[in-house]
């Protein structure tokens, strides 16, 4: 089973076992190659130490959790004990002699390797996100941006990444969200400078669906989903991502 960790790991990450310590000479650690955190160790442990009957040793890979009350709820498991030698923040242990599954081992050491990474990293492993990006009607014609294709370049915010989902929000006098789309492409490079606005770097985005200017007007937004402003690229609510897809609403074009 280790040597099968070994392999998803090397896989999946390009990470090789590290054995950095000198008083456990053996037991092998999982790091992260830019900030070098652990993100898993293994490791054999007292039967007896994790609250089982026998006396010999099993081996155990440690992991953390993101969440306290998750790591509390997977402890009740069997196969699952609190972090051994590890026991601060969310670490767990988990046994390594078949009582868990490797794809479910494979599972949480995906977890630890996202709660330990670094601030870049977790921009490039997070999942796809949805965003409200605004466009002002007074310098761009937003309303035919997609006449004539389904792809264009469009100003890229802090965050965004390809796979993310942006909805075009049309300043006054539309107020309202236009359009959905996918991004393509980030980190175009662009060079514009007028006055205080200053565009570094472009992203390529493709139309999935147009909206009538009524159905998710500034008042909608603002009554419903609690938006009070669009003046950057911002995440949106549950409650508004699911009307966005709700069969209720019915845009002027799904492509």
């Amino acid at each position: 089973m280790i040597e099968d960790i070994f392999k998803y790991v090397k896989e999946k990450y390009a990470v090789e076992p590290d054995y950095p310590l000198p008083t456990a000479p053996g037991f092998p650690v999982l790091r992260h190659k830019d900030n070098r955190k652990w993100f898993a160790i293994i490791m054999d442990a007292p039967r007896e130490k994790l609250g089982l009957s026998g006396e010999e040793r099993v081996d155990v890979i440690n992991v953390k959790l993101s969440d306290p009350l998750l790591a509390d709820m997977v402890v009740q498991q069997d196969g699952y004990f609190r972090g051994y030698h590890i026991s601060r923040g969310n670490w767990i242990s988990i046994l390594l002699d078949g009582t868990v599954p490797v794809d479910e081992i494979c599972r949480w050491i995906d977890e630890s390797y996202a709660v330990t990474a670094s601030k870049k990293t977790k921009q490039i492993i997070r999942p796809a996100k949805e965003w409200i990006v605004p466009a002002n009607p007074k310098f761009y014609d937003i309303e035919h941006a997609f006449d004539n294709t389904k792809e264009i370049d469009w100003k890229q915010g802090r965050g965004i990444k390809t796979g993310d989902t942006v909805f075009l929000y049309a300043a006054a006098p539309v107020s309202a969200i236009l359009y959905k789309c996918k991004v393509l492409e980030t980190d175009i490079p662009y060079d514009y400078h007028e006055g205080s606005l200053a565009i570094t770097a472009l992203m390529r985005i493709k139309l999935q669906k147009k909206y009538k200017p009524t159905a998710f007007s500034f008042e909608r937004l603002k009554d419903e989903f609690g938006i009070f402003a669009v003046r950057g690229p911002r995440g949106i609510p549950h409650s508004l991502s699911e009307a966005l897809k709700s069969k209720e609403v019915r845009p002027c074009q799904d492509l």
